[in-house]
């Protein structure tokens, strides 16, 4: 769903879908049900759950995401340090979460999921969460390797963020039945 009109802003959103085009299908099932969770756009476990073990996983999603709110309300408005504590620690909680399931392989997967849950003012402070959160013992140390690589030094050492909200929100999408003629 794009949120703008005009060239620049189909550009952007066609950037966008290409990038989350690029990732594996399990990784953009995640982020799919991830929004749906975090956004509360449909009734996750009725849209995604194919047996009791993934509406278990989603429920524990649903209790983790309780702190997207928290997360959104205290996202600080400059560097300062005096606002990081109420931000941080529950977005790297929250992050080490996603991560240790094993559908996000890399940083921009990630910062593609949480610049959606959070807004584009969260952008600044996600190299920080994640490379946090990457770094946690709770994952296997192959995995804390591959995560830790897979964030380019320019997204670790920009010296500055976009604004702009992401325009691109992608939603489950039904199959077609492709035996049925076309109406």
């Amino acid at each position: 769903m794009a949120t703008r009109s005009g060239p620049a802003a189909g550009d952007l959103s066609l950037s966008e879908i290409k990038e989350f085009a690029g990732f594996p299908a399990g990784t953009q099932r995640y982020i799919r049900r991830s929004l749906d969770i975090g956004l509360a756009r449909e009734d996750a476990i009725a849209r995604w759950s194919r047996d009791m073990v993934e509406e278990t996983a989603i429920r524990v999603q649903a209790k983790v995401y309780q702190r997207i709110a928290e997360i959104r309300a205290h996202i600080p408005d400059d560097s300062g340090l005096d606002a990081l504590e109420g931000f941080m620690a529950p977005l790297v909680a929250v992050s080490a979460f996603d991560l240790g399931q094993d559908r996000l392989p890399g940083f921009s997967a990630y910062r593609f999921l949480y610049e959606r849950l959070l807004g584009a003012h969260a952008r600044p402070w996600l190299p920080g969460a994640f490379c946090a959160a990457a770094s946690l013992p709770h994952l296997h140390p192959d995995k804390r390797k591959t995560l830790l690589q897979s964030i380019s030094e320019a997204a670790a050492t920009a010296p500055g963020w976009s604004a702009r909200e992401p325009s691109f929100y992608p939603e489950w999408v039904d199959k077609i039945d492709e035996t049925r003629p076309a109406n």
